[in-house]
């Protein structure tokens, strides 16, 4: 305080007070006073009871009023200190500004909106309430118009010139929507370069949407403008080189994603790298680990991707954070305590209606406070209430409040698929001392507002029967246990490609015991056949190291020439046997893990199997690994995409194909610079920074010719010549090649997974690869408890994502590994031994195993529950002839169900 001149200016414009205490009467003290009034020059300090809520708001009047510097204001923010073994970064991204493109005109024109803004009018909770409105009237657009790759794979310097991956995808989802929400003739156009579908099920999700009138057109609009009445104006150039001018009512940008500067700066700060397009640079058999040890990443910080993946890298980062904090598992864990279970037997049903309006997906349709009001009037329903989000936590602790305050015992929640939230409610439940089986959810969002949204009055007299029902349930329903049951600590992994011995490194250094079976002679699958990943990393070197580190591993078991013979048993107690060279061996372990493969297509066109001059990719791959020199004498070179792909019989894209036949070509310009290189495709989806691969390969001359399904490439023998016809369609005319060599992108097709499939119960999709619990809220998981799913069993991908699936995968059974006991379902079979014969009709028609006759000690043939592997699933209750098997809450319960909604 020495510069202190004792002016007055900081206690006069100081706007604090003293505290909540002084506000009465006694509010003139400031936070700046006179501190030795009988000093001269008169010195001022701060009272820091009154400061302190100023300085955490950043207020500094004082320091700025100051005529002579004496008062320092440092803008001091609170530091908090973690001890931890390991970082996590799951920062994400920000989508691109297209403000910065002048020609889309985006905050200028009303009706120009980017994808981010128009998923937030499609949502209920939005500001617009579901409903798309165009400005200024609010009227309904007619024709919608997604332009697609706004900010990525931008060549102006104004975006990014990498793929941001997830926006096709998330445009036809878009367009989809729009046309549920509008009503009437509606029109959606997506304009577009190449389109990029190329996740599980996308191809079918995109030739759906063509199907349902969704236009695609291969053109990016130029210019837009606005007339009079707020329409928009877009000018593009067609296919055939024509300039169209077309009218729509709205345009939506799809935006790419990006790192934010200040992140970017701080990832960089903490000594991570980052590449040229602010992206943690990660290895491809590494792909969360960073360039600082102990630090993972996962997400959008390492390159764009799309929700499932997010998940996958996240459960990979913890495996990897994992590996080293094994030895401090559970020591700083606290255990959930929830309030004594309250006895409901001999009570009355008291019973709590919860009507949600999920925004305006049900609410929009449905009649919400009509739902409520019906609902007031049925039997044993002693308390109703509607909710605007019921899922939500606010709503969780009410709901809470309320079954203790009116002292309800059974809840009835009407709102959406109990798939989705009924964990959630069921948690709730036990917070409030109810036991979790106690809830009944109407489903009248998917089965009443989204199937009838054309229909108000029918949705809601629907939703009314669904509610009835629902009460009359759970006015039967009763407590069920969730006995527990141990576990064996240790893993198995079925398939020994790059996936399987990934995984079981991931549990082994976690230090749980793992068999890891491979039914061929040798480790490594697909990727001995393979040369390089997309960034150059050499793949057999990488395999070598692997399968070293595995053999290595005293907590690894290798079976080789080895398959699955048979297996039973549940999550945490399975018991598996094996065929081993012959020879069965059986195992007890908690957990499964399948990453069982698949492999490469073998052709049945372009000359496959006649002409040694037309290979694949890995026989290419091969071919190049023993000796690349015959590539410098050749002249010219066909790649030929989507062999055996995105066709009805695989109506799939193969995903790598692409990447691989981009970086094969360049590999070819840079042993002969002079050879002719054609790739001749139906959309390059070289996703995410394998973008810049496609740009470096037309830079370096590679030819790409776009060819559509009803026109594929002819190739003939002329001579002893190969001969290549394709349409071009920018030229409107056959072109003919005369390569020295073709290579087919073939597809990727699954091993026979039907066998295992059935012995461990898990489901195939329609194209055969194994089906995970839920795409993107359990991607590594099966619907069967404890059994995962890694690599390319579950869908063609690259080595990275291999890898990332299989340390997720890891990550996902070392939840259920690292327990002492796991908790079984209450809702499964049960027997009433007065009724049961033994006949066995129960034991044949359980698919999992989970029902057995047995002979009691009394000489009696009956049938008892396996709880631990019941699914509930009630094919038992079908085929008992006596009604001596059933399923809690679905016995006589299902039948009052079926009576109550017979009721007129």
């Amino acid at each position: 305080m020495d510069k202190c001149i004792a002016c007055g200016e900081c206690t006069k414009k100081c706007p604090g007070k003293t505290g909540d205490e002084y506000n009465e009467g006694l509010d003139k003290r400031k936070a700046i006073y006179v501190a030795y009034p009988q000093a001269v020059p008169l010195k001022y300090a701060i009272d820091p009871a009154v400061c302190l809520k100023l300085l955490k708001d950043k207020c500094g009047t004082c320091a700025k009023v100051c005529p002579t510097g004496a008062i320092n204001y440092e803008d001091k923010e609170e530091i908090l200190t973690l001890n931890v073994g390991s970082v996590i970064m799951a920062a994400g991204f920000k989508p691109f500004d297209p403000s910065r493109l002048d020609n889309l005109q985006y905050a200028k024109f009303p009706n120009v909106v980017t994808s981010i803004e128009f998923e937030r009018i499609l949502s209920a909770g939005g500001p617009t309430h579901g409903h798309i409105e165009c400005f200024p009237d609010k009227a309904e657009p007619k024709k919608i118009a997604w332009l697609q790759c706004v900010g990525s794979r931008d060549q102006n310097k104004c975006g990014n010139s990498y793929c941001s991956s997830v926006c096709c995808m998330y445009a036809v989802k878009e367009a989809m929507m729009a046309k549920d929400h509008i009503s009437g003739e509606f029109e959606a156009s997506i304009f577009l370069m190449d389109m990029r579908t190329y996740g599980k099920d996308f191809e079918k999700y995109y030739e759906r949407a063509k199907d349902q009138g969704v236009r695609f057109v291969r053109s990016r609009i130029h210019t837009i403008t606005q007339d009079e009445n707020h329409k928009l104006i877009a000018t593009y150039v067609s296919e055939d080189g024509r300039n169209i001018t077309e009218v729509f009512d709205m345009v939506v940008l799809s935006v790419g994603m990006e790192t934010p500067a200040d992140l970017a700066a701080v990832v960089r700060n903490m000594g991570i790298e980052l590449n040229a397009n602010n992206f943690v640079v990660t290895d491809s058999f590494s792909p969360v680990e960073t360039s600082r040890k102990g630090f993972y990443v996962c997400g959008a910080l390492q390159e764009p991707k799309d929700i499932p993946m997010a998940v996958m890298e996240a459960s990979a980062a913890a495996c990897d954070a994992g590996t080293s904090l094994s030895p401090a598992r559970g020591t700083l864990t606290r255990t959930r305590t929830y309030p004594a279970e309250t006895d409901i037997m001999g009570q009355d049903p008291r019973i709590g209606v919860f009507v949600c309006n999920c925004g305006t997906n049900i609410g929009g349709i449905v009649n919400v406070p009509d739902v409520a009001a019906y609902a007031r009037t049925l039997p044993h329903v002693a308390f109703v209430e509607e909710n605007m989000f019921t899922c939500s936590q606010d709503t969780q602790n009410k709901m809470k409040q309320v079954i203790e305050k009116n002292g309800l015992n059974r809840i009835v929640v009407a709102a959406c698929t109990p798939r989705t939230h009924e964990p959630l409610f069921q948690e709730t439940l036990k917070d409030a001392g109810l036991n979790k089986y106690l809830i009944e959810m109407a489903n009248i969002r998917n089965q009443c507002s989204w199937v009838h949204s054309k229909e108000p009055e029918l949705a809601t007299a629907k939703a009314k029967d669904l509610v009835r029902i629902a009460v009359a349930k759970a006015s039967l329903m009763r407590a069920l246990p969730q006995p527990t049951v141990g576990i064996v600590q240790k893993g198995l992994v079925i398939g020994g490609g790059v996936a399987g011995m990934t995984s079981a490194l991931g549990l082994a250094k976690q230090g749980f015991f793992t068999t890891l079976v491979e039914k061929e002679a040798v480790l490594g699958g697909n990727a001995l056949h393979l040369n390089q990943t997309w960034k150059g990393e050499p793949i057999a070197e990488n395999v070598a190291k692997l399968v070293k580190e595995v053999r290595e591993n005293p907590l690894i078991q290798v079976f080789t020439g080895a398959t699955v013979k048979d297996t039973a048993g549940f999550i945490g107690n399975f018991k598996t046997t094996l065929s081993v060279n012959g020879r069965d061996q059986t195992i007890d372990h908690g957990a499964v893990i399948i990453a069982t493969g698949a492999k490469e297509r073998k052709p049945t066109e372009y000359l496959y199997g006649e002409d040694e001059r037309v290979l694949t990719h890995l026989e290419l791959d091969q071919r190049m690994a023993k000796d690349s020199s015959f590539l410098k004498t050749m002249n010219a070179a066909v790649f030929i995409q989507c062999v055996g792909s995105r066709e009805p019989e695989r109506p799939y894209c193969s995903k790598v194909c692409c990447t691989h036949s981009v970086k094969s070509a360049l590999k070819f310009k840079e042993l002969n610079p002079d050879m002719d290189v054609y790739v001749l495709y139906r959309d390059i989806r070289t996703y995410g920074q394998r973008e810049e691969k496609y740009k470096e390969a037309r830079d370096k001359g590679v030819i790409f010719v776009r060819y559509d399904l009803d026109h594929k490439p002819l190739v003939q023998k002329e001579g002893s010549s190969l001969a290549v016809t394709v349409r071009d369609h920018v030229l409107g005319m056959n072109l003919g090649l005369e390569p020295d060599l073709i290579v087919l992108a073939s597809a990727i097709v699954p091993e026979d997974n039907a066998a295992l499939a059935q012995m461990f119960k898990l489901s195939l999709n329609d194209d055969r690869f194994f089906m995970e619990a839920h795409a993107k809220l359990r991607p590594v998981d099966f619907a069967t408890d404890g059994i995962f799913l890694a690599g390319m069993a579950h869908y063609p991908k690259p080595v990275e994502e291999s890898i990332a699936q299989a340390k997720a995968a890891a990550s996902r059974a070392t939840v259920v590994l690292s327990k002492e006991t796991v908790t079984v379902d209450g809702v499964v079979s049960q027997v009433n031994e007065a009724l049961c014969r033994g006949c066995g009709a129960c034991e044949d028609a359980c698919a999992f195993g989970a029902i057995a006759v047995h002979i009691r000690e009394d000489g009696v043939k009956i049938a008892s529950v396996q709880q631990a592997l019941c699914k509930g699933c009630a094919a038992c209750s079908v085929a008992c002839p006596t009604g001596a098997a059933g399923v809690f809450h679905y016995n006589n319960e299902v039948l009052t169900m079926i009576e109550t909604a017979l009721e007129s």
